[in-house]
């Protein structure tokens, strides 16, 4: 009789890859290629976003695709004035790090993508939304997390570009005012993927110890002995990650 922990189990080599795509995804900022993507390889992303858990089962996604020389332009132009602005938001030594960053492809990419969520679209009371209202907003990201881990397997980069004043990248999409834009996405294939995220690497901030950040039965409560073992696998498998690039498959 098949073990009936396993029986829902993916194969070894398909439960590999999922967790390839998800330690190897990256935020992709300047190693965008002019290829173009194929109709057929994006309509397996945007399929994949649509596939996304959604409150309700409300599905708050539009896609917005930018092709356009012209409509890139304009985000690019809202995008600087943003970025400009959050220069001066950062102390001295952490505004000469910001300054030297490239945190957007929107020029290079060949395809841009604002993923969007339609707060109204299934009416004002709506399952699973009735005490926390931004679940549908969290629902959109998710559709963003699924596009991204199908563009990582498709050997697509992907990067999210969130500086922007909301109503600009609005105002450049053409998006009414009643839809929240949630993420830009340029997509593309790329030269090359970097081994740790560009921001652990230059510095910025460094990958938090997993063992810190999970917390047992109370808010700030640390494993109370019978819970060690995981704590010492979590330390264990990061140890390995960040020193071998040995990723759990």
């Amino acid at each position: 009789m098949e073990n009936p922990t396993l029986q829902h189990a993916f194969a070894d080599s398909e439960r590999a890859a999922v967790y390839r795509s998800i330690f190897n995804r990256r935020d992709v900022r300047g190693q965008f290629l002019p290829n173009p993507v194929p109709d057929e390889v994006l309509s397996r992303l945007l399929m994949a976003a649509h596939h996304a858990p959604s409150v309700g089962f409300m599905q708050p996604w539009n896609f917005v695709l930018v092709r356009s020389p012209e409509v890139k332009q304009r985000v690019r132009t809202a995008f600087d004035k943003a970025h400009g602005e959050a220069a001066l938001m950062f102390p001295e030594g952490k505004r000469e790090i910001y300054s030297q960053l490239k945190l957007e492809g929107i020029v290079e990419s060949p395809i841009g993508l604002c993923i969007t969520c339609d707060r109204q679209r299934t009416g004002p009371v709506v399952v699973g939304r009735t005490h926390i209202k931004t679940m549908d907003l969290y629902s959109s990201v998710c559709a963003v997390q699924n596009l991204w881990l199908a563009a990582r397997a498709e050997g697509l980069g992907v990067g999210w570009v969130s500086i922007f004043n909301q109503s600009e990248l609005q105002t450049a999409l053409g998006i009414p005012e009643h839809i929240v834009p949630v993420a830009y996405l340029c997509i593309g294939y790329v030269s090359h993927f970097h081994d740790r995220p560009e921001l652990e690497k230059a510095g910025w901030l460094p990958r938090l110890p997993i063992e810190e950040l999970v917390f047992h039965d109370q808010w700030g409560a640390t494993d109370s002995g019978q819970d060690m073992p995981l704590t010492t696998v979590l330390r264990d498998m990061q140890a390995s990650i960040q020193k071998d690039g040995t990723y759990p498959r």
